[in-house]
């Protein structure tokens, strides 16, 4: 049980670590809205990138989850790591996929956010802005299922949601275990 307790403290004193790759995720969304990404190979690699990096995210939330949470987030970094090189291989074969892969990441995202806020709701105080960011994401899924007429735009918008959502998730993580850091 101490070793339990010594490991939640150094999660903890690490809430800094969530700022930092939350406000990574909203630049990488900038530089996504910024720039103009036309060709289908961009916008591919584009997404493998943000994979890989959801895929790292993953590996640290695997390392501070118990149970079948750590099971679960393992997987998920396993399944967006792959889907993550297969981008980089097989761009032009990537960009067809992307519209179906894109919907099912929101949808699933979106309805475990809810769902934490949620459970959340009694410890943390901006549970409300998680569920809202939650039901934005379901939203987004849903449109992003529909025939998208082979408009490349639209694909470019929903990576850097997909980024800018995740940053912000990061962020109020972070502000979270600095809430819950016991103080000194």
């Amino acid at each position: 049980m101490i070793a339990r307790r010594d490991t939640g403290a150094q999660a903890t004193a690490l809430w800094w670590l969530f700022l930092v790759t939350g406000g990574a995720w909203i630049l990488f969304s900038i530089i996504v809205f910024r720039f103009d990404w036309s060709s289908v190979s961009s916008i591919a690699i584009l997404f493998g990138i943000v994979l890989l990096g959801a895929s790292l995210n993953e590996v640290v939330n695997a390392t501070r989850a118990n149970g079948g949470w750590r099971l679960a987030h393992g997987a998920l970094a396993a399944v967006f790591g792959i889907i993550g090189i297969i981008a980089f291989f097989h761009p032009g074969d990537t960009f067809e996929a992307l519209a179906a892969l894109i919907s099912f990441y929101f949808v699933f995202k979106g309805l475990f956010d809810v769902i934490l806020s949620i459970f959340q709701r009694h410890a943390i105080d901006l549970w409300w802005l998680r569920l809202l960011l939650g039901l934005l994401e379901v939203g987004l899924g849903f449109w992003a299922a529909g025939d998208f007429g082979h408009q490349a735009i639209l694909l470019v918008v929903f990576v850097g949601v997909a980024a800018l959502t995740r940053g912000i998730t990061e962020i109020l993580f972070g502000f979270s275990l600095r809430r819950s850091e016991p103080s000194t």
